[in-house]
């Protein structure tokens, strides 16, 4: 665990809870129809987080407590709920009649190896669950804590699906530190994922999101897609800053407190439809470049369609999913703006 961990860990208060069932149903277009989250709230501090409002459902199960001492949306990150009973609901989610064995994402909305995970230990329970029911299963992690449950992954990989994906989003060490202050380096998550590529599971990097002004230099997005390349990646996920909600407020705290030069242009780029248009295409147009010079796919559904029909597992509707994505998708640029989160 870094330096910034520890203070992020020691700034937290942990609350225990219970949940009624450990995988949720989700829609959208994503290769799975479950998503599995063993913490509410997150250690890694990220200044772009999209999960920020899930803590308004936490109220009377300790946020009423954190409210007092931390104002409006740090709740989040100053407050970690675990699901400690989420194995026992898992084993008896998936041993049902009624369970297909489709993917489970696991961590859609808080990152499973943040730092209290070292401590609570429940991902190696959940992979031993997996691993019975020879379930596949997606996750994405800034933290190289999940290198602790190599084994029971390399397993699980050699029996279904696995894709382990990580979010680097600047290689930029210090940057980084601003940005995802609770995460690890990009360094230590790149080699991450190296390390998984000795595995069956397939290997992925979410570029997630290009944030104006700060991540989207040529530099940095022709390193993120060599570190890619280096690290045996399959694909390269890419999705612009989105600015919702206490999203928004937090990430204007951050810029004006570390970077007050940026606030006009972004403030111009995100009320202005027509200069923002213009301002993606741009960056599309360079990442549809390294795509090419890397030969670095943005196809993140095809390798989970391919593995499942191999092993003759449901992938929700992953398979129209996949035709559908290629009649639409006519142009890299009308494939590069699916979202993936």
């Amino acid at each position: 665990m870094t330096e910034t961990q520890k203070l992020n860990h020691e700034n937290q208060q942990r609350f225990v809870i219970h949940c009624k069932s450990a995988a949720n149903r989700v829609k959208g277009r994503f290769p799975y129809t479950w998503d599995l989250n063993v913490y509410r709230g997150c250690g890694h501090g990220c200044k772009y987080c999209f999960a920020l409002y899930s803590h308004d459902y936490m109220v009377g199960t300790g946020a009423d407590q954190v409210q007092q001492q931390f104002a409006g949306s740090s709740r989040f990150f100053h407050a970690v709920y675990v699901k400690r009973n989420l194995p026992e609901m898992l084993e008896r989610q998936l041993s049902s009649p009624k369970w297909q064995g489709e993917v489970i994402n696991l961590g859609g909305i808080t990152d499973n190896y943040q730092p209290w995970e070292q401590e609570e230990s429940v991902m190696p329970e959940v992979w031993r669950i997996l691993i019975k029911y020879k379930n596949p299963c997606i996750i994405s992690t800034k933290s190289d804590l999940i290198l602790r449950d190599y084994d029971l992954i390399d397993q699980l990989s050699h029996l279904t699906y696995v894709n382990i994906a990580s979010t680097i989003t600047c290689m930029d060490e210090n940057l980084a530190a601003k940005i995802e202050p609770g995460a690890v380096s990009p360094t230590r998550r790149f080699a991450m994922l190296k390390t998984f590529g000795n595995t069956n599971a397939v290997v992925g990097i979410h570029d997630m999101p290009i944030i104006p002004y700060l991540t989207d230099n040529p530099e940095n997005l022709e390193g993120l897609f060599q570190g890619a390349k280096d690290c045996g990646a399959k694909y390269m996920l890419t999705a612009f800053l989105n600015l919702r909600g206490r999203t928004r407020e937090v990430f204007f705290d951050f810029i004006w407190k570390e970077y007050p030069n940026l606030l006009a242009p972004l403030n111009v780029l995100y009320q202005d439809k027509a200069a923002k248009q213009a301002y993606r295409s741009k960056v599309y147009e360079q990442i549809s470049r390294l795509r090419r010079k890397y030969h670095m796919p943005s196809d993140y559904m095809a390798p989970a369609a391919k593995k499942l029909s191999e092993r003759g597992k449901p992938c929700g509707d992953v398979h129209g999913r996949e035709q559908q994505k290629k009649q639409a998708a006519s142009t890299e640029e009308k494939n590069e703006q699916l979202r993936f989160l």
